[in-house]
């Protein structure tokens, strides 16, 4: 694949890409509406508050018309792509854009050549590359000089957390910016776009509204597809309203039986908790498929389903957690439809596993305890004492080191602030592991109560 060149004119990228004034009707009709009302301005922009406005971190890169390097990252169709432009736009610079998927090394010096070609004219080039991510290490090195060098300035749009998917040198010649969900409120801001856009005034009414932002899970250009279906299809029809049996109607396989963060998505992750709190891997099962039958994000189940591990079957049986992660995993590596058979066995495992709460319960206790109570020092010989000083203010004095002792146990030591009423959080249960945590809990109570009789 050939690096993406928007030409010579630095004004190029602050255009519309595709669409656009100046194309033909019969051309525009065959581009998506995302792409017909991309911003081609940054007023234009929808969500991303946090980053945009008066005084904030992209609006001040676009006031200065200078652009650092930087990484956006966040979920798909959030504008990552659409920044990345318009700051080049800002800055009059050569915009080369590369899609990590499709992309090497080649196409990387390809990119190189062209950017030393705007040099020698005495222009900047920025080198965007989608889904960076998607670069093994050896691909990401090869950026490393001629973004050091000034040659090009890098902008990467990545889903995925860049701490673990970046290299760590080119992180740290990157800006991070964290891209959020679009929201209800900014869903209703595109559909007044794509009315004006398609020429339509059809009311949609909240229930068909709700269902496609429910859809859309916070991507834009999921939500625009669907409404310019959706929109042309009722006009079509001379219809003048759209609500959600009609929406239904005109796109059934988009529109799930139930609606992400409605009553019945809800209710229907409650049941799979439920289910595999009460051990019945059949009604685990059951429940699992029925939601990602309905359209749930398998990535939501795989976390819903590590927080079960931890909640409901906890130290009883250690094995769930790596499990659970392992299964989370096996998806990110196969994806659909592959890696749910992972997140399957593992609701099965989690459903037979022996349960425990005691170690959530005892979180949640702590917790309310610390902030309950006054922040009390820490007893002297618990301190660190790295120093001669320290030594010398009597930090560490009187810690006795457990592997010294009998049994690698200190017995009769305390580990708590002096004078706190020493609260019993964690009460294990007599079921897997527990048990036998439990059994090795009291033995060590009696061995500190036979210390504390000696004094």
């Amino acid at each position: 694949m050939t690096p993406d060149l928007f030409g010579d004119d630095p004004s190029h990228a602050n255009h519309r890409f595709t669409g656009g004034e100046g194309v033909p009707n019969s051309v525009k009709g065959s581009v998506p509406l995302a792409e017909r009302i991309r911003p081609s301005q940054l007023a234009e922009v929808v969500g991303q508050t946090h980053l945009l406005g008066p005084g904030k971190p992209l609006t001040l890169l676009f006031e200065q018309q200078h652009v650092h390097s930087l990484i956006l990252w966040g979920p798909p169709g959030v504008g990552k792509t659409t920044l990345a432009r318009l700051l080049a736009g800002a800055a009059k610079a050569q915009f080369i854009a590369l899609s990590a998927v499709l992309s090497g090394v080649k196409e990387i010096r390809a990119a190189i050549d062209q950017a030393s070609e705007h040099a020698r004219a005495g222009k900047s080039t920025i080198l965007f590359i989608d889904e960076i991510h998607r670069f093994n290490k050896s691909q990401q090195d090869a950026l490393l000089p001629f973004v050091e060098t000034g040659l090009v300035t890098f902008i990467g749009a990545t889903t995925e957390n860049p701490s673990f998917e970046v290299n760590s040198a080119l992180l740290s010649r990157s800006q991070v910016y964290v891209l959020n969900s679009l929201s209800a409120e900014d869903f209703s801001l595109l559909l007044e776009r794509a009315q004006l856009e398609l020429s339509t005034e059809i009311n949609v009414e909240s229930d068909a509204f709700d269902a496609l932002c429910a859809y859309a899970d916070g991507d834009a250009r999921r939500f625009l597809n669907l409404l310019e279906i959706t929109l042309l299809q009722t006009k079509a029809q001379g219809l003048k309203s759209l609500d959600l049996p009609a929406l239904k109607q005109i796109a059934p396989s988009q529109i799930r039986r139930f609606d992400k963060g409605g009553d019945a998505f809800y209710d229907q992750i409650s049941a799979l908790h439920k289910s595999v709190r009460g051990s019945d891997p059949d009604a685990a099962l059951y429940w699992f498929c029925r939601m990602l039958d309905g359209g749930a994000d398998p990535r939501y189940m795989a976390r819903r389903i590590v927080r079960m591990a931890w909640e409901d079957i906890g130290l009883a049986d250690p094995r769930a957690f790596t499990i659970a992660n392992e299964a989370a995993q096996t998806y990110e590596r196969l994806g659909s439809p592959e890696g749910e058979l992972a997140l399957a066995q593992c609701v099965l495992y989690l459903a037979v596993a022996a349960k425990s709460n005691a170690g959530y319960n005892a979180y949640k206790q702590a917790m309310a305890h610390v902030k309950q109570s006054s922040s009390m020092p820490v007893p002297m010989h618990l301190r660190n004492a790295p120093t001669k000083l320290m030594k010398e203010l009597g930090h560490g004095s009187g810690y006795r080191y457990a592997h010294d002792e009998e049994a690698g146990h200190a017995a009769g030591e305390s580990y708590w602030p002096d004078g706190l009423q020493t609260p019993k959080f964690y009460q294990p249960t007599d079921r897997g592991l527990e048990g036998k945590i439990a059994e090795k809990l009291n033995w060590l109570a009696e061995r500190n109560a036979k210390a504390a009789e000696k004094k």
